[in-house]
């Protein structure tokens, strides 16, 4: 009898540890130099005030090229340039029915993203301040392709 609970002692000793070391592993971890993400609500603010155009990244929580865009693209220093110079970083999760509001209007961010026409994740939206698709690129962007997305042609 005194062996069962020995055994039974190192299984569930075994178990809690091995259970403990992979939460620490799934645990999300935070991303140096990642773009200081605001609201879209935020956004639409700071655009009129400074200028710079929304950059919105419609993603997918269980989507791997967005999960490898968030890790390696976006906090690239000069992909961070880019983005600090001319826009106003904003996630926007497409499949989420959190509720959003942009210009007086409320709408889940699903049907927000879709009103843009972002159907498959990742896409990356350019708005102006009034909510007008500027730019539109769908599917993983490595950094060079998303700075030359990003970059603007001033006149």
């Amino acid at each position: 009898m005194k062996k069962k609970y020995v055994i039974i002692t190192g299984i569930v000793i075994f178990l809690g540890v091995f259970l403990v070391t992979s939460l620490k592993k799934t645990a999300p971890m935070e991303i140096e130099n990642a773009p200081n993400w605001v609201s879209i609500e935020e956004a639409r603010d700071m655009a009129a005030d400074t200028g710079k155009l929304i950059m919105v990244d419609v993603y997918e929580v269980g989507c791997k090229y967005c999960r490898a865009m968030e890790r390696e693209v976006y906090p690239d220093t000069t992909v961070r340039v880019v983005i600090d110079q001319g826009y106003i970083p904003v996630k926007l999760d497409g499949n989420s029915e959190e509720m959003v509001t942009f210009n007086g209007t409320t709408t889940t961010a699903r049907d927000f993203a879709r009103a843009k026409g972002a159907y498959a994740f990742p896409t990356v939206l350019v708005l102006d301040v009034n909510g007008d698709v500027v730019k539109k690129r769908t599917g993983f962007m490595n950094i060079d392709e998303l700075r030359q997305f990003l970059y603007r042609n001033e006149s």
